[in-house]
């Protein structure tokens, strides 16, 4: 619960941050996924299916996927993230970072 909390308080104050740097309203986040191991493959065809998945990438290194997700604001990119690529089978975490600028 404590966790879920931070997050939130997190959205909402890169959310202030963007709009008093003037960033435009459109949301932009790069998402690296570690996928389970042979599933890699199956995870980036299932995320590019995902509505506001602009992109998605097999890489090598410390993660498997790379995801660009566009969406209209901070809280439809955190449903994108949050809701539906974290439900896809085979991711076994993400790391967002949003961009500001």
């Amino acid at each position: 619960m404590r966790t879920q909390t931070r997050k939130h308080s997190f959205i909402r104050v890169t959310e202030y941050i963007l709009q008093k740097v003037g960033v435009s309203s459109l949301a932009k986040a790069f998402v690296l996924i570690n996928a389970e191991t042979g599933s890699e493959k199956d995870v980036v065809e299932k995320v590019k299916t995902l509505n506001n998945v602009k992109e998605a990438y097999f890489v090598f290194g410390v993660y498997d996927v790379i995801a660009v997700v566009e969406a209209s604001n901070v809280d439809e990119l955190r449903n994108t993230v949050h809701t539906k690529m974290r439900q896809v089978k085979g991711i076994r975490s993400t790391c967002t970072m949003v961009v500001i600028k």
